[in-house]
Order: structure tokens, then sequence, then C-alpha cells
């Protein structure tokens, strides 16, 4: 039986066996993407278990925002789809400039290759708050032959309290805040490495 076929067979199982991974469809169409497949946290998690080494699971992060924020081992790799640049200013915000991941589609298919998958496979990507880095990321594998691409909704850390004393801390949903493993351990062979410019 080829790949191809024993992946399809695996993923039927998956769905026949009720397991959640449906996410409602974001409101806002910047979160939204082409293949209209979303998870949370805890159905990324689920599919995980499930699915094993099937699915390729990427945090989308910096690694630097990784370090301070946590990160979780059930990812299979960290390739951010953009990397602050310490060399410019985002006037705006007051912060680093970041900018796109240049090899980020490159990476991805790296991945999967290195794992034994083609672009076939499930593919889930995860950023901290679930929609201003996965969708976008998402869409720039859009059109390159992947065929489930997944963004994790509520991302690592979820998104912000609204009012009390805690207001606008992610605190709300989110990977780190639905009992899910993580730690501020990061696993070195996960984590993304950018080649020194020559």
């Amino acid at each position: 039986m080829n790949k191809r076929i024993l992946t399809v067979i695996v993923i039927a199982v998956f769905l026949a066996a009720g397991v959640p991974h449906a996410s409602p469809v974001p409101k806002d169409p910047k979160k939204q993407t082409p293949w209209g497949l979303y998870v949370d946290s805890k159905e990324a998690y689920q599919m995980k278990q499930e699915l094993g080494s099937k699915v390729l699971f990427v945090d989308v992060r910096d690694p630097i925002e990784i370090m301070f924020t946590g990160f979780t081992d059930v990812v299979d790799v960290n390739i951010p789809f953009k990397l602050a640049n310490r060399s410019k200013w985002n006037k705006k915000k007051p912060v680093y400039a970041m900018e796109l991941n240049q090899n980020f589609e490159q990476d991805i298919a790296a991945a999967l290759k290195k794992r034994g998958l083609n672009k076939d496979a499930p593919i889930l990507l995860m950023c901290r708050s679930g929609g201003t880095r996965g969708a976008p990321s998402a869409k720039k594998l859009w059109g390159k032959g992947y065929q489930q691409v997944y963004v994790v909704t509520d991302g690592f850390e979820g998104g912000e309290i609204k009012k009390g004393e805690k207001k606008n801390w992610r605190l709300k949903n989110g990977w780190k805040n639905s009992g899910l493993p993580w730690s501020y351990k990061l696993n070195k062979e996960k984590m993304y490495f950018s080649t020194p410019a020559q």
C-alpha cells in the first residue's frame, strides 16, 4: 500500500472516529484561509494524538518570542512566518520590524520531506493568538500543492482578557490556557536556526 493511500485511510478513520477537527470559521476575513480548515488548540492536540507522525504541526512564531512565552514539544518543528529584524524599527508599534521569512514555504516542504510526508499530509499552523500569523502563513502555502492546511484558531497564548485587573493579559483560550502540555524549556532539535549572512 503506498503512502498516499495510507494517509487517506488514516484521515478517514480519524474523521469517522468523530474526533473534532472543525472550529467555526473566524468572523474576520483576514483570519480565514482558502482551505477553510480550522481547529482550536484542544482539537489540534487531539488531532496530533490520533494521527501522530501523519500530521506536521508547525509553530510559526519567531524563536525569540517562543523563548520568552513558552513552547510545546507536541509541535514537530518551529518555522517562523515572520522574523524580527533587529536592524529595522517599526515606528507605529515601537518594536523591531517583523519581516516575512523568505524561506517559509521551502522550509515547510523540507519539513514534510524529512518526515516522509508529501503535500497531501495535514499541516497544523499555530501562532501566538491564532489569526495574526496563522492565516497569513497558511495563505503563503496556497496554490503550491498543499491539500490540508489547518490554522489553530486560538494560538499558543490565546486571546486577551477585555476587562478587570488582568485586562490585556492573554488568558483566554489558547494552548497555554487549555491545560495542554507546554514549558519554557525549548527542544533545540525542533527550533528554527537561520543561516548567517555571508
